[in-house]
């Protein structure tokens, strides 16, 4: 089976797209919540701060089908994301979801959309944890808002985004299919089609149950080495690890 998966026509398309959106999504969507807390973190009105963060949590708990839905209206020929879209480039206006080359985008786009307000509320509770005293001094030394960020705020928390940062690349070939299924189309396969979608379609669609195994345990064997690999080069730049 591993043999045969190697063998694929489609294994370099597979890991291609997996390993090209999970890398979108550590590029783009792993700093969002970060910066999102820490601008947050700046304002001073609490009433403010709780109702801005309440509306970023929401995305999170609306279903992937709703989710999927709405992008795909928001993307279609008069949809406002394609609206803005032609009106930056002056492109002639159609379905976005029809180009195979704006797929990838607007996945990780959607991802950010519905996970930044809930990804960060673990660095708002790592905000919680620095100490108060330290932005005293900080201020005595002269220092404005940004030299605090940068000298208080950022070291402060900078053990939990190593952490998260780990745990993100350990899941670098992991990718959803249930988002995926509802948001591509035969046109987009090319950069659509991901491992995850592969194996439902082979061990759901086509019943090849023992194939569709040895192709998911592949993934996390690949996953399992990165996981390793993160751990150890943190390890050794910055003391910080997983074990």
């Amino acid at each position: 089976h591993f043999g045969e998966f190697f063998k694929s026509v489609y294994f370099e398309r597979l890991i291609r797209n997996t390993f090209s959106i999970n890398l979108k999504n550590l590029v783009f969507g792993f700093p969002a919540p970060i910066l999102f807390a820490l601008l947050l973190n700046e304002v001073r009105s609490q009433k403010y701060k709780k109702f801005v963060q309440t509306v970023s949590y929401m995305p999170h708990f609306i279903s992937a089908v709703v989710i999927c839905g709405l992008m795909l209206d928001f993307c279609k020929t008069n949809g406002v994301i394609t609206s803005v879209f032609t009106a930056i480039t002056g492109q002639e206006a159609s379905n976005m979801f029809s180009h195979s080359a704006y797929f990838q985008p607007l996945y990780v786009l959607m991802c950010i959309w519905q996970e930044f307000g809930w990804d960060s509320i673990i660095y708002f509770a790592a905000l919680t944890g620095i100490d108060q005293s330290l932005y005293e001094a900080a201020e005595i030394d002269g220092a404005n808002r940004w030299k605090k960020i940068l000298h208080v705020t950022l070291p402060g928390i900078s053990p939990t985004i190593v952490i998260l940062l780990i745990m993100r690349i350990g899941n670098m070939m992991t990718l959803g299919w249930d988002k995926i299924l509802l948001l591509y189309n035969p046109m987009v396969y090319e950069k659509a089609d991901v491992i995850s979608t592969y194996v439902y379609r082979i061990g759901l669609m086509n019943f090849e149950y023992s194939f569709a195994a040895a192709v998911g345990f592949f993934n996390s064997i690949i996953n399992f080495i990165l996981l390793i690999l993160a751990n150890s080069v943190s390890r050794k730049v910055n003391e910080t690890s997983l074990w």
